[in-house]
């Protein structure tokens, strides 16, 4: 029972649009309701703003207004031929209040009343399931229907096409959820499904094109269209002069689709363009092989404990915010940022800024060779971050320690937004998933997440992962890298578009191969075909650089070709 009641007096019963019953929900003088099918309350459509006075009275047995007066609606711009066509007359409530009356006929016969308060407030009356509101006016059958919200709209996009096309109106407009809005179609179903195009022409705001999705979603494939209008609905541009956009709207609603299906004839444009490179790699021949690098892809790097697979990262991170001048969002996990940011100095400067200099040793003098040469200066560091800041194209994220991709996921999606950041690099993503009840699921749901989000934000994210010890041979020792071998290879192989891996032996006999790294492609969705190449790369002592370099052969023993002098073996 309504416990409401007591202070206030039932006016009337009808439909509820929660569950839908046509005659239990209760309106009471004091602007609420009361659903007796479904225990709902709620708020009368006419309680704000509303006077005693200007609350409709309790409707008498008989149920129907007087059918009022016909005339022109001169603040909707509406013609008395239009609203004496449709029934839409200007009358009096039992009150004596001035209302205006939307009726509904079958076989000629008012059969029910959508009464329209000053206040804009709403009282029905006679049948709650009348059907659409002037779906009496056309045969069903046609070859086009147009359905708006309202009353005033319907009339209007009928009058703009001279009141001889078949337009009608939902009966009690729309919710948020679009669910009584296809109620009402589905009542009427047998007469909108005759036609073989139907234009949902509902309000522009959230409601309403939730609505006109949620009712094209029942009709045919290819039989529901949805109108797109440049403001709220078709009264407000028809009382701005311009009509002819209504029509407009009109023949170019588009026909309905799930999301993602796309017609080949739409993306013609698009196919005939020719496939642009990506953007670059430091590396030429990657470069070459990968056909550069694009958004909305994901690239992981894998290797072994101290084969230089950040060094790699950094070396890329100083040509994509310096060479190429563009901005970069950086996640490491393992490092605080004035760590990174001496390496990322040292790649711009040639310099190992994040190795200690020999002159700094508290017994320099003692231990000095003869002829030392300093390995950098203070003055070398200075101008190397400086010209990195000034360029502002690196950001940085104090994640030390707070490793949740819930955490990183907005901080990507942020940057994204508000700095316009298009490459990320995350070193490592092993750290991501540390934090996981189960790491493997956690590494499955990380990955699907983050495919998703390249997508999204058109980005790119580069990243490292750490590799499973494998059978045989480690991978510091020269072992093979293999996509089995990233810990999460499953779902990292599945979403991905390119994944790496370094390998260097460290203990082998030759010392240009401990000087050398081997970059192998394991995985191009692409193309293809660079799955399989190698390309190898050196490191210089004094610059710590990565250059590219072909592969040593026993020849190389005393380290004198190629180019390849003084290098060192440590990373």
């Amino acid at each position: 029972m309504d416990d409401h009641a007591e202070d206030s007096v039932l006016m009337f019963k009808g439909l509820c649009d929660e569950c839908g019953s046509s005659d239990a929900n209760a309106v009471y003088t004091d602007g609420h309701t009361y659903c007796f099918s479904c225990d709902t309350y709620g708020k009368a459509d006419d309680a704000e703003g509303a006077t005693p006075e200007s609350r409709p009275a309790p409707r008498p047995k008989a149920g129907l207004l007087r059918t009022g007066e016909f005339r022109s609606l001169g603040k909707r711009r509406l013609t008395e031929e239009t609203c004496r066509k449709f029934g839409y007359s200007v009358s009096e409530d039992w009150r004596g209040n001035t209302v205006q009356i939307a009726a509904f006929k079958k076989d000629n016969t008012v059969i029910a009343q959508k009464v329209r308060y000053p206040n804009k407030g709403f009282l029905h009356l006679g049948d709650q399931k009348p059907g659409l509101w002037g779906q009496h006016l056309w045969k069903p059958g046609g070859k086009m229907l147009v359905i708006t919200e309202g009353e005033i709209d319907c009339m209007t996009v009928s009058q703009l096409q001279g009141n001889k096309w078949p337009v009608v109106s939902l009966p009690n407009g729309s919710d948020k959820n679009g669910k009584s809005a296809v109620r009402a179609i589905q009542t009427s179903f047998d007469f909108v499904s005759s036609f073989d195009k139907v234009i949902f022409m509902f309000d522009m705001d959230e409601a309403g094109r939730a609505a006109s999705i949620e009712c094209a979603k029942i009709m045919k494939p290819g039989q529901g269209f949805i109108a797109d209008l440049p403001l709220k609905d078709p009264n407000e541009l028809h009382v701005l002069g311009r009509g002819k956009e209504v029509v407009e709207a009109m023949w170019n609603a588009k026909p309905y689709r799930p999301d993602g299906m796309v017609l080949f004839s739409e993306i013609k444009q698009g196919i005939k363009k020719p496939i642009e490179w990506g953007i670059p790699w430091f590396s030429d021949s990657l470069t070459q092989l990968t056909y550069g690098r694009r958004y909305g892809e994901i690239y992981c790097l894998g290797a072994g404990t101290g084969i230089g697979k950040t060094d790699w990262f950094t070396q890329q991170v100083i040509y994509d915010a310096v060479t190429l001048n563009e901005k970069v969002g950086l996640f490491f996990m393992e490092q605080q940022p004035e760590e990174t940011g001496k390496r990322i100095a040292g790649k711009l400067a040639g310099r190992r800024f994040h190795i200690p200099r020999l002159k700094d040793h508290p017994n320099f003098d003692r231990i000095a060779p003869k002829g030392y040469k300093e390995e950098w200066t203070d003055e070398e560091l200075c101008s190397a971050v400086d010209t990195i800041g000034d360029v502002k194209n690196i950001f940085m994220f104090d994640s030390f320690g707070a490793t949740e991709w819930g955490r990183i996921r907005e901080m990507i999606r942020f940057q994204a937004h508000s700095e316009g950041i298009r490459i990320f690099y995350l070193d490592h993503l092993t750290a991501l998933a540390a934090a996981e009840e189960d790491e493997r699921k956690g590494l499955e749901r990380i990955t699907s997440e983050m495919g998703s989000l390249v997508k999204e934000l058109n980005i790119m994210i580069i990243m490292i992962s750490h590799l499973a010890t494998p059978e045989g041979k480690p991978h510091e020792e020269g072992g093979r890298v293999m996509i089995r071998h990233f810990k999460g290879s499953r779902s990292i192989g599945y979403w991905c578009h390119y994944m790496f891996g370094l390998e260097r032996d460290q203990q082998h006999e030759n010392p240009e191969w401990r000087k050398t790294t081997t970059f192998r492609i394991l995985k191009d969705r692409y193309t293809g075909n660079s799955t399989g190449e190698v390309i190898y790369f050196g490191y210089g002592k004094d610059d710590g650089q990565l250059f590219e370099r072909e592969e040593p052969s026993d020849d190389d023993a005393d380290g004198s070709s190629h180019g390849f002098t003084d290098r060192s073996d440590d990373y």
